[in-house]
Parts: structure tokens; sequence; C-alpha cells
């Protein structure tokens, strides 16, 4: 069609308003920039220390390691958007640069990360998240996604967790074996968010490769959380003291498939009934004060289990669902639902949790002989390991290649798993050493930075059409 006059007229005057914007967020970001670093030495002028006063907790540290992180996390996030990365990339590398500028000869963050207060938020900020993915999947459509997806999770957690105990084996020889089936563990899981959106951006979340991946992401979460909870679970007992057989593995497998399947089948009834009780309560907030609750108190009893208190998290999720609190919408008039009400108090913990990850990256250990070899050949394990898992696609004409880019990601996921592994222990030894840490950060930023190209590529490839991130290309 050809244009009218005065779009031709109008089109000049659009290009340096343009501009100007341009040059306005670029002198925006200079000013961030710039704000950010005198932060820096205006509330750390001297090295940060883990310590409390006459009165409690010291808060005044405390504050100033919030207000860094939450600006480092959304300057982070925001650059790494720009080059069409997913945001927790740069929480992550706002982490790294904090936690590493002692190398650089300035010590005042050194002791942020080990501050009990960041550490509990943080904490609680994963619950938060696997909360949140637990509210974004569902039962229903986890039993009808068919044998492919199910073949794909199951052979998607398999064999990267062979591949990558044979990796750290071959790396660590003096680590006890049960610390080389943790960092295989933290393979094994696949970040749904990050090839969902890429799907969605495609218009190709309906298609059978689609339905595949996001059906098998949703599978691999559970089948993840469930070997983190056997393998923390051994690696517990171990600590303690206490004798290891197949008794002891089959034990705490039937108490992980027990916990969950109590926690979806009971966990609907009490739901159900909860928020029905609520209804007739006077007062705001009852909505969001109830889900938080139904969230610590699955966590709390996960833990009280012997599980990670995440497992609980995500299944208190998982079972939550809309009719269950559709009442008390109504009488408050509600327009948003659980999720909607979780996303402010998300946005402020999550990134506090990426962020410390990062803050806990040394970048001085890539240095030592041998943890950049690990750091690589763990990461190329764990997109061969995905691959293997294209194997399970039962259906003809399906695009097997698509379906094994889709399931690389590791994105929180596999953070949440090697920050669980920090805090275990065998024999006074830490499970997740600083060296293997950095290198899982480093296999999750990889496998999350290029799955989306990739997965464009490969979907442009076969379709025949042409796609960019942002969808079909007009």
């Amino acid at each position: 069609m050809t244009p009218s006059h005065s779009s031709v007229r109008h089109r000049p005057s659009a290009v340096p308003g343009l501009a100007n914007r341009l040059s306005r967020r670029r002198a925006g970001t200079r000013v961030a920039k710039v704000a950010f670093l005198v932060l820096l030495v205006v509330l750390f002028p001297s090295p940060v220390h883990a310590a409390s006063d006459a009165q409690g907790v010291e808060m005044l540290p405390i504050l100033a390691g919030l207000v860094l992180i939450i600006l480092g996390a959304r300057l982070g996030g925001s650059l790494f958007e720009r080059l069409s990365q997913p945001p927790v990339l740069g929480e992550l590398a706002a982490g790294v640069l904090l936690g590493n500028l002692g190398l650089l000869g300035w010590h005042g963050l050194d002791g942020l990360r080990a501050l009990p207060v960041i550490e509990a938020l943080a904490q609680i900020g994963v619950l938060f998240l696997l909360f949140q993915v637990g509210l974004e999947s569902n039962v229903q459509k986890m039993l009808a996604v068919g044998p492919s997806s199910l073949l794909v999770a199951v052979l998607g957690v398999v064999t990267p967790m062979i591949l990558g105990f044979g990796v750290s084996r071959w790396f660590f020889p003096a680590h006890n074996p049960l610390a080389d089936w943790f960092v295989a563990a933290t393979l094994c899981a696949t970040s749904v968010g990050i090839t969902a959106r890429v799907l969605s951006d495609l218009k190709r979340t309906t298609s059978k490769e689609g339905q595949i991946i996001l059906g098998a992401a949703v599978i691999d979460d559970v089948l993840g959380l469930m070997v983190l909870a056997v393998v923390a679970g051994i690696i517990q007992a171990v600590d303690r003291g206490a004798s290891f057989g197949a008794a002891s593995v089959l034990w705490i497998v039937a108490k992980s498939a027990l916990f969950l399947a109590a926690a979806v089948f009971a966990g609907q009834w009490l739901s159900k009934h909860t928020f029905r009780l609520a209804s007739r309560l006077r007062g705001e907030g009852l909505l969001l004060s109830l889900a938080l609750a139904f969230c610590f108190g699955a966590a709390f009893l996960a833990g009280k289990a012997g599980l990670a208190p995440i497992v609980g998290a995500f299944a208190a999720g998982l079972v939550l669902d809309e009719v269950h609190y559709a009442d008390l919408k109504a009488r408050d008039h509600a327009q948003r639902g659980i999720p909607e009400l979780l996303d402010p108090i998300a946005s402020f913990l999550v990134p506090i949790f990426f962020v410390l990850m990062g803050m806990r990256v040394d970048l001085s250990v890539f240095g030592a002989v041998g943890v950049m070899g690990f750091a690589a050949v763990l990461t190329l394990a764990a997109v061969l390991g995905k691959q293997a898992c294209s194997l399970g696609v039962l259906e003809r004409g399906v695009d097997r290649v698509a379906v094994g880019l889709g399931m690389i990601p590791r994105g929180e996921v596999g953070l949440v798993f090697a920050s669980v592994g920090a805090t275990l222990f065998i024999a006074g030894e830490r499970v997740v050493t600083t060296e293997v840490f950095s290198a899982v950060v480093i296999m999750v930023v990889v496998t999350t930075m290029v799955t989306p190209s990739v997965l464009v590529w490969r979907l442009r490839r076969t379709s025949g059409q042409r796609f960019t991130r942002n969808g079909l290309e007009q």
C-alpha cells in the first residue's frame, strides 16, 4: 500500500525524536552507572563484617548491602535485556562484579556475602522462585502430555547425570563420590522459562515440538527435585555417620515420592477448604497472606521430612488452583490472582538470591590449573546430555534436534541446586567447593545464553520461515 502524504510528511521529524530519546537513554544509563559507583564508595568506605552490636543485628551494613544488591540487579538485568538475554544473567553478572572487586584492590564488599540476613533473604527468595514455578505448572497437564514428554524428561535427567558424574570424577578423583553425584545432579534440571519465552515469541508453543518440550521441562523439574532430595538426603545421612546402602536409597526415594504425592492430593483438599473458610473472614490482604503461609508451611514440612524446603515450596505452588480461592477473590473484588500478588515481593527477593550466587563466584579460582577445563567439559556434558533426551520423541514428523536444543538451558534451577550443595558437607569437606560452584555458574550462563539463538536457528531452518527472536519476520 502506498504511504499517505501525512505519514511521509511526519517521517523526517520522527528520526530526530528517536535520536533524542536514544541520546537521553544513553545519558541516563551513564548517570546510573556513575551513581552506582559513587554508592559503592559512600556506603562501603571500609570492609563489611558479619557482626552484631550490643542491641542485636547491626542494620547499617545490611541496608547498604540491600541498596547495592537491588540496584546492581536492576542495572545488570536491564543491560542483558538490551542484549536480548534473560535478565537473570545480568543479575548474576552484577553479583560476580560486586563479589570480585577485591581482585582490583578494593575489599569493601568482602563480608557482604557472609551477612546472615542477606543469606536468609536469598533463601526466602529461592522459596518464592520455586513457589512461582509450581504455580505456573499444572498437574493435569503434566499427566496429559503423553509418553514422549515423559520419556524425554527421564532421558534428560539420567543422561546428563551420568555424564556429569564422569566429568566430576575425572577432574576431582580425590573428592567423595557422593560429591560427584551432587555435581551431576546440577546438570539434570531444565529451566522451562527460557525455552517457553522463545517458543512464545516464535508462536510455536502449540506445535508438537513446543508441547513436548514444555511438558518434558515441567516433568523434568519434578524429577530434578526428587533427585536433589535423594542425593542431598544420602549425603546428610553419610555425614551423620549413618549406614549407607540400597535400603537407605530406596527409603529416601520413597519418602520423596510420598511427600510429593501427599502434597498434591492432601494439599488440594487443604487448599480448597482453607480458602473457603478464609472467604468468611474480614480484612484486606487475606489472599496473599494465606498463600504465603501455605508456601512457608509446605517448605517447613518438607524440611521436617528431611527434604530440601524448596521441594515443599514447589509442591505448594503445584496444588494451589485459582478455583480454590475464587470465592475470596470475588468477595474482595480482586482483579489479581496469587501469581500477580506475588510479583512485587518476588521482584525484590529473587534477585537477591541471584546476585548473592554471583558474588560467591571467585574469579581467582579460574587461574588454578584445570578449573577452566572443568567448566568447559562440564558445560559440554550439560549440552550433550540434553541432546540425548531427543531420542525419547516417539511421534513421527517431530524435529528431535529442536526438542533437544529446547531442553538445554539450566537457568535459575541449576543455581538453586548448586546453592543447596554449597551448604552440605561430608566429613568436614564442602560438597560443592568454590571451584565447582564457579564452574557450575559458568555452565548455567553458557547454556542459558546459547539456547535462544540455536533454537531460533533450528526452528527457522526446519520450518522454512524466517524467524527473529521477536517472532516471525514480516
